[in-house]
C-alpha cells in the first residue's frame, strides 16, 4: 500500500477497505507501506515469517525488518508508477510469490498509454486517435485534431496531469504540465460521447460486469476532483446505453483484457460515440479498490459482493501461481 507515485492517499485508501474486506476468519493480513520516499515499512514482531537481515531485500527499509518467505498472496494495492507498472510484479515475481492482478508485461503495457494503444490497434480495437511527443519535443508540440484537445501524461492515472484544451494559446501550458509528470506525453483527440466503465475479473475465462455511465458533477470532464471529491460525480448502473452498445462495452472490455495480457482484474474505459461506436480509453490493472470505487461496485451490481470478489481476487492469484509453477524455464 502507498508507493512512490502521486496516487499514494488513493492507495492507502483502497488498501485500507480491502483489509477491512478480507475475512478474518479465512486470512492472516500483514500491511507493508510503501512511502512517498520509497521506504518500506514492513510488519515487526511476526517471528513465524521468520527474520532476515536488511541486506536480503532490494528495497530502502525503515523499522525491523521481516522477508515475504512465507507469505502466501501478496495484495498489491499501489496505483500508478512504482506499483502498477510492473515493477513491483517484476520484484514478486523473483521472489517466488504469488500475487494478485496482471504480470509484468501487462502492468507494464497498461500504464504507458502510447503502447496500449499501439497494441489495441494491432488487436483491431477502436481506440482515441493521439500523437506522441517526448520531453525534446517541448516547445514544438502541435494539436493535429484541432480544438478542444486532451493533452496527458503517457504514464500516469487518477487524471493527474491532464487538461482538456480548448483553445490553441492554453496548449503551452497544458503540455508544460504533462511534462512536469512524466516524459512522454499524450495530445489526443477529444471523443464526444458517454463515459462508461467496465469492470472485468478472472484468468484464462475473464468475465466482464455491467458496464456504469460516469456522470461529473465537480467539473465538465472526469477529472481528479471529479473522480474523488465528495460528490464529485454519479455512477450510474447500468450505463444508459443501447443493449447492443451495453454488449459491445462488455465485449470490448474482455477483448482489451485478453489482448494485453491481463490477468485478474482491470477497469476498462470506454467512450461510446452518439452513433454508437465504441471506443477503448484506457485500461487500469490495479483500479481503485475501496469497496464504493467503480470496480468494486460494478461486480456488486452485477452480482459479486466486495468480500466474495477479495475471495475470488486471492484464488486467480494461487491459481496462476500454480499453473505457471509446470512451466520449464
Amino acid at each position: 500500500m502507498g508507493g512512490r507515485s502521486s496516487e499514494h492517499e488513493i492507495s492507502l485508501a483502497s488498501a485500507r477497505s480491502v483489509v477491512e474486506g478480507l475475512d478474518p476468519e479465512r486470512y492472516e493480513v500483514r500491511q507493508v507501506e510503501i512511502g512517498r520516499d520509497g521506504r518500506w515499512e514492513l510488519p515487526s514482531g511476526q517471528q513465524e515469517l521468520g527474520p532476515a537481515p536488511e541486506s536480503l531485500l532490494p528495497v530502502p527499509v525503515s523499522g525491523s525488518v521481516e522477508p515475504l518467505r512465507g507469505i502466501d498472496v501478496v495484495f498489491p494495492v499501489l496505483h500508478g508508477p512504482f506499483g502498477e507498472d510492473g515493477t513491483v510484479q517484476g520484484f514478486l515475481e523473483l521472489a517466488g510469490v504469488a500475487y494478485v492482478g496482471s504480470g509484468v508485461t501487462a502492468s507494464a503495457l497498461c500504464m504507458d498509454k502510447d503502447l496500449f494503444k499501439s497494441v489495441m490497434r494491432d488487436k483491431g480495437i477502436s481506440v482515441a486517435r493521439s500523437l506522441t511527443a517526448r520531453r525534446w519535443d517541448r516547445g514544438r508540440v502541435e494539436s493535429p485534431f484541432g480544438f478542444p484537445v486532451v493533452v496527458k501524461p503517457a504514464r500516469l492515472g487518477s487524471s493527474v496531469g491532464i487538461s482538456v484544451v480548448r483553445a490553441a494559446e492554453d496548449l503551452a501550458d497544458a503540455v508544460d504540465l504533462a511534462f512536469d509528470h512524466d516524459e512522454k506525453i499524450l495530445v489526443e483527440e477529444f471523443v464526444e460521447g458517454v463515459e462508461v466503465e467496465c469492470s472485468v475479473l478472472g484468468n484464462e475465462e475473464p468475465i466482464a460486469s455491467l458496464p456504469g455511465e460516469i456522470v461529473p458533477l465537480a467539473s465538465d470532464w472526469y477529472d481528479y476532483e471529479a473522480k474523488y471529491a465528495e460528490g464529485g460525480m454519479d455512477l450510474v448502473i447500468p450505463a444508459r446505453l443501447a443493449p447492443e452498445a451495453v454488449s459491445r462495452v462488455q465485449e470490448l472490455a474482455v477483448a482489451a483484457f485478453v489482448a494485453a495480457d491481463c490477468e485478474g482484474m482491470a477497469r476498462v474505459d470506454f467512450f461510446v460515440r452518439p452513433d454508437g461506436e465504441v471506443v477503448v480509453n484506457e485500461l487500469n490493472t490495479i483500479p481503485g479498490f475501496t469497496a464504493t470505487s467503480v470496480y468494486a461496485k460494478l461486480f456488486e451490481a452485477s452480482g459479486i459482493p466486495y468480500g466474495e470478489l477479495l475471495d475470488r481476487l486471492v484464488e486467480l492469484a494461487l491459481e496462476r501461481r500454480d499453473r505457471r509453477a509446470s512451466l520449464r524455464f
